[in-house]
């Protein structure tokens, strides 16, 4: 049996989730995390069926369902009339259509479940990576703070900005051209807010506003084009104060009460990875957005990641060679993955059309949208691992 320890770099969602789902297997993994703790990071996260119904079958369901808002709908609309212009049903119509629900939950309780259900063992923080450098069939670990590891199978889990992705290709992420601004707000800060239960797209001209409640607040992306260029060193800049709001300033009352209710965010621009032509290279393989970072549109960042790790986990139990089992999952990952990125990166601009033809078009096809994209949210990573 060829069956290597195995370094996980990064305890975010991918990491954390793909450590749970190795030790259901029975296979043990150590996790290295560059931050000293595992801090709660971001607003909230969007969690379809395609992701619950996996950290349910890890056992998370109990720790998540509670604190998790079940939408409602999910809502497009006029961005200056505020008129319903495409409603589907979500509650427990999505979850009979896909088989799981759809959850809007605050990113520091899905952290806080993970982290909880891993617990302390063969975590390690503080341990930011600096080199991977391979001999033979071992990868040796180099950290900031002097120390180092080694392992016979490393995973990426590191991010857009992935240090383990340099080791298999230089592909770097790509502007997008636009960048979003981030916010949590209470509801009672919008009491002019149409249909707050519900998961709401406002598209206009050169922009978009995407919310969903979580909880007691109502967790906003709002988004907008330019700049034109993406100077700063990360992925986060400073904007000049009132920029999100003169964005929006002659949109629908709901939308300016809403940006207006709580200071504004750094900008975030917004990057995706090309498609990469190889996910793994010499016992290294890379997941989540090291692998496909894409665009929020589809809300399918971290369920893509989720569904990665629980492929990954599912081809390192199956196949005792890991040269074949990581072959199998970058079969079974690729070619879906892409697809999610290209559909995120093209919705992008038509959320963002002016009023006019195209946008009456694309209206009109907003009234197909669950049977279009029916083949994001019914995947069951467990029927391709059956053929693979």
């Amino acid at each position: 049996m060829d069956r290597p320890d195995i370094a996980v770099i990064g305890a975010g969602i991918g990491g954390l989730t793909l450590g749970l789902a190795l030790r259901r297997h029975g296979i043990r993994v150590r996790i290295y995390e560059q931050a000293p703790e595992l801090a709660e990071v971001g607003a909230a996260v969007a969690l379809a069926a395609n992701g619950t119904r996996i950290l349910r079958e890890l056992g998370l369901g109990a720790a998540l369902e509670p604190p998790s808002a079940v939408p409602t709908e999910l809502i497009y609309r006029h961005w200056a009339q505020g008129g319903r212009v495409a409603a589907h049903p979500v509650g427990r119509w999505y979850e009979e259509r896909f088989g799981a629900p759809f959850w809007g939950v605050h990113r520091a309780h899905l952290q806080r479940a993970l982290a909880e259900a891993w617990g302390t063992d063969d975590l390690h923080l503080g341990k930011e990576l600096t080199g991977l450098h391979r001999e033979g069939d071992r990868s040796e670990l180099v950290f900031a703070d002097g120390s180092a590891a080694t392992a016979g199978l490393v995973v990426g889990a590191d991010g857009i900005r992935s240090r383990v992705r340099a080791s298999i290709t230089d592909v770097v992420p790509v502007y997008s051209g636009t960048s979003g601004f981030r916010g949590l707000v209470t509801r009672d800060a919008v009491p002019n807010l149409p249909d707050p239960d519900a998961v709401q797209f406002w598209m206009g001209p050169g922009a978009h506003l995407l919310h969903y409640a979580t909880g007691q607040f109502i967790n906003f992306l709002a988004v907008v084009e330019g700049p034109e260029r993406w100077d700063a060193p990360g992925g986060t800049a400073e904007a000049a104060d009132g920029t999100l709001a003169e964005a929006f300033r002659d949109w629908h009352p709901a939308i300016r009460t809403m940006v207006e209710a709580v200071p504004q965010s750094p900008r975030w621009g917004l990057f995706a990875l090309p498609p990469l032509a190889r996910w793994s290279a010499d016992r290294v393989v890379l997941l989540g957005d090291a692998a496909h970072a894409m665009l929020p549109h589809h809300g399918q960042g971290a369920n893509q990641t989720i569904e990665d790790a629980a492929v990954l986990a599912g081809c390192l139990h199956r196949y005792d060679d890991v040269s074949v089992a990581l072959k199998a999952y970058e079969r079974l990952r690729r070619c879906r993955t892409r697809q999610v990125q290209r559909s995120s990166w093209v919705t992008s601009s038509l959320l963002h059309l002016p009023d006019g033809d195209a946008a009456a078009t694309r209206d009109r096809r907003l009234s197909n949208l669950v049977d279009d994209f029916s083949w994001i949210h019914a995947y069951d990573h467990r029927e391709p691992l059956l053929q693979a």
